[in-house]
């Protein structure tokens, strides 16, 4: 029988992914920069309050964040877990729904206002369409979630970020799916006085042949992918019933599962 692996697409075994809060001005800097090195990532916004001080407005959502994902972050940054499920429901629908009509796509995730959560509201997402949403914890490591509502990023900017780009890049063991996960405000930057850190790290981290670069929602949905293949018992052959494809390392080689197909093998 075959040993079978899950990979990324094109049967890589790292990915890299970006999340940023708040929709605020230097999300312009940041975007240019993602682009420059080929770098993707997904933008958190609360529809409330776009347009307000230094915030990104309605007009200038759709093209700005062009090639990388926009994700609710509900209506206006309430502190969640204290509110009334009643209210949590407006904010997170009402979020979605103004930037579905903005991009005119489904926004399916969120990161958590003010890293505000409970086990509670995981439980009620499902139900508002949510399929994963950031917390503000991280890891220090590289692996996929266990629950996408609650899941931690590798590390915010300011948290060793260079130091963890080295380690991720030298990551070599393909046995493992490995995910580096950045976090933060890009007004931080601003504060900070360090945009020369996100800076190097897109040039250390961007371009690189072994790395698949996604937003939040890709990588969820990848996966769910792989997940719903259907394998024969003796693990010959393989059914993907989506329409997307997806990659396996068989026995060291790699196999693309087109979408609605079946494929051999061995």
């Amino acid at each position: 029988m075959a040993g079978v692996y899950y990979c990324y697409p094109q049967g890589k075994h790292k990915a890299l992914t970006m999340s940023y809060d708040d929709g605020r001005r230097a999300d312009e800097r940041l975007v240019g920069i993602f682009n420059q090195y080929g770098i993707r990532g997904t933008f958190h916004i609360n529809s409330g309050l776009l347009g307000e001080g230094d915030r990104i407005t309605a007009e200038e959502l759709p093209q700005l964040y062009k090639g990388h994902e926009v994700s609710a972050h509900t209506r206006r940054h309430p502190t969640i877990a204290r509110c009334p499920q009643e209210y949590i429901v407006e904010e997170v629908m009402e979020d979605r729904k103004a930037l579905e009509r903005l991009i005119h796509q489904p926004v399916r995730g969120m990161s958590y206002p003010n890293g505000s959560y409970s086990q509670e509201i995981i439980r009620l997402l499902p139900h508002l369409g949510i399929e994963y949403a950031r917390t503000v914890e991280s890891t220090g490591g590289f692996g996929l979630p266990e629950d996408w509502l609650e899941w931690r990023a590798t590390c915010h900017h300011n948290r060793g970020l260079l130091e963890h780009g080295e380690r991720f890049i030298g990551l070599h063991k393909r046995q493992y799916l490995y995910l580096m996960y950045v976090w933060g405000h890009s007004y931080e930057f601003d504060n900070d006085d360090n945009w020369e850190l996100i800076e190097k790290f897109c040039a250390m981290a961007g371009g690189r042949d072994d790395i698949w670069y996604a937003t939040n929602v890709e990588i969820v949905h990848y996966m769910k992918a792989c997940e719903r293949l259907v394998f024969a018992a003796s693990r010959d052959f393989v059914h993907n019933p989506g329409a997307a494809s997806v990659w396996l390392e068989v026995d060291g080689r790699i196999v693309e599962v087109p979408g609605g197909q079946t494929v051999d093998l061995i």
